[in-house]
């Protein structure tokens, strides 16, 4: 079998960027990357829809480490993967990726103070096994081989086209069509004015609205300052910059949101056709980051409305009709191609089975420590970025957390940590992704939950993380130990 210090399961942006932090931190120890896929990216090179990009800054969303150079700072989703593909080969990641392997079965045996994994390879699903002192997966937390889908009644009557955007054809051609979008999310503000191009109407059907704020495409102020300094010295500015200023409006929107509300109303009636029913389309039920704020790169949403390209229609689906949607208000909606953008379906720890020590590991009645490892599971580690900000900048932390870990116990000579939950009352305990999105509601039951007070509980708060994990102490929560192999004296130290 074969062994490696640190094995990383994925190799989407958490996983590659966990392996550069071991090349940077940790240049001693030996890693491999356990990839389902055949090719490097995870959500970007999975989705593939039209416009697909980043909803977040790529000074945030890209590495500390390796600076972002291109002019935009919403990127599409190809200019994400070529990043990632050059940080790869700048780190030399990929002779460490074992492409088209995915990882069954985990077991941790504390006597041997390893984990042997099991894992099944290519087409033929060929089983083998390798092991591994430290476990770290970055799948994330939703399904790569299926979205999520409601019954729609009437579904087999409608006489073209449904897709989900997770699994795009290739071969899907809108222009000259009638598209209706259903859903309200960043996947669907994404579709709409991407489509809305060569497609004869594009219109995004939704039960409820969505909070959606426009914003530039590329940052003036990154440009300045890209421009006057070298790279090593404004990257660090702009992203400090973006990380306050993504803390501030998030602490305002939870804090004052009546003027976030207030502020992105102003934004939408100066944008949208004068008259346009911003209460009942664009206005939700909810406060802003109840949900995940939606964006809109140099408003294309509102100007695809704006040009007629494009509508939001609020209602319900009643049922399918042979040519189109017939909604609850009795109106029908022509489509040629319904785009189904109802969400996720999550998979916590990429649907791998954990056993420790024989007894095999209930995720959901874990507590989350740190928001990165789980009680009573030695040596693991799992990478859940942020829903109020750019998911990197948890993932790392995450990262350099393990790597500082693993430094502690190569100076120590112990081998194993585990969280050690204290007692907590049930009533306190909260599911780990505390968000109210549909796809966190609908799988919920699965999640580790997260306790009232750290290390037990996830900050949504970068700052708060970054004294919490760079400079915390590494003994709180946990019990380090060694193994019957690390406590059994080597015959040097016998021999004196």
């Amino acid at each position: 079998m074969d062994h490696v210090d640190v094995l990383i399961v994925g190799a989407g942006i958490s996983g590659i960027g966990a392996a550069c932090h071991l090349v940077r931190e940790c240049p001693d120890r030996t890693f491999a990357i356990i990839e389902s896929r055949d090719a490097v990216g995870g959500t970007w090179d999975l989705f593939r829809y039209p416009g697909i990009r980043s909803d977040s800054d790529m000074f945030t969303f890209g590495y500390e480490f390796e600076p972002w150079r291109e002019p935009k700072t919403i990127a599409d989703g190809s200019s994400i993967r070529a990043y990632l593909a050059d940080t790869v080969r700048k780190y030399g990641i990929e002779s460490r990726i074992r492409f088209g392997t995915r990882v069954q079965r985990a077991e941790w045996s504390s006597a041997d103070a390893r984990w042997t994994v099991t894992v099944r390879r290519g087409d033929a699903g060929e089983e083998t096994q390798l092991t591994c002192s430290f476990l770290s997966v970055c799948t994330g937390y939703y399904r790569y081989d299926e979205g999520y889908t409601p019954d729609y009644p009437g579904r087999d009557d409608f006489a073209g086209t449904v897709v989900h955007p997770q699994l795009w054809p290739e071969d899907l051609d809108c222009a000259g069509k009638q598209v209706v979008i259903i859903g309200s999310g960043a996947t669907a503000v994404t579709l709409v004015p991407t489509l809305a191009r060569e497609a004869a109407k594009v219109t995004m059907l939704q039960r409820s609205p969505t909070y959606i704020a426009s914003r530039p495409s590329r940052d003036r102020f990154a440009d300045r300052m890209r421009q006057s300094l070298p790279a090593r010295i404004a990257y660090p500015i702009v992203r400090w910059k973006n990380v306050l200023y993504s803390i501030v409006t998030y602490t305002l929107s939870r804090k004052a949101p009546s003027i976030v509300k207030s502020a992105l109303r102003r934004d939408q009636v100066r944008t949208l056709p004068a008259g346009y029913d911003i209460a009942r389309h664009l206005t939700p039920s909810y406060e802003p980051w109840d949900q995940r704020l939606c964006v809109a790169p140099d408003g294309d949403l509102f100007a695809a409305i704006r040009a007629g390209r494009a509508e939001i229609v609020t209602d319900h689906i009643e049922r399918f009709t042979p040519h189109g949607i017939l909604l609850r208000s009795g109106e029908e909606l022509p489509a040629d191609v319904v785009v189904s953008a109802t969400g996720l379906k999550l998979l916590p720890i990429g649907g791998i089975e954990l056993v420790v020590d024989g007894s095999t590991v209930d995720v959901a009645r874990t507590i989350a420590y740190k928001g990165m490892m789980l009680s009573g599971v030695p040596n693991f580690a799992l990478t859940i970025g942020y829903t109020n900000a750019s998911w990197t900048l948890k993932a790392d932390l995450v990262a350099r957390y393990v790597c500082r870990l693993l430094n502690r116990m190569k100076r120590t000579g112990e081998d194993s940590v585990t969280p050690v939950a204290p007692p907590l009352d049930p009533s306190t305990l909260e599911p780990l992704i505390d968000f109210s999105s549909g796809y966190v509601r609908r799988s919920v039951d699965l999640l580790p939950k997260q306790g009232p007070a750290a290390p037990w509980r996830l900050h949504q708060n970068y700052l708060k993380d970054v004294q919490l994990m760079r400079r915390g102490p590494l003994t709180d929560g946990v019990r380090f130990g060694r193994s019957a192999d690390a406590l059994r004296p080597t015959a040097e130290a016998t021999a004196r």
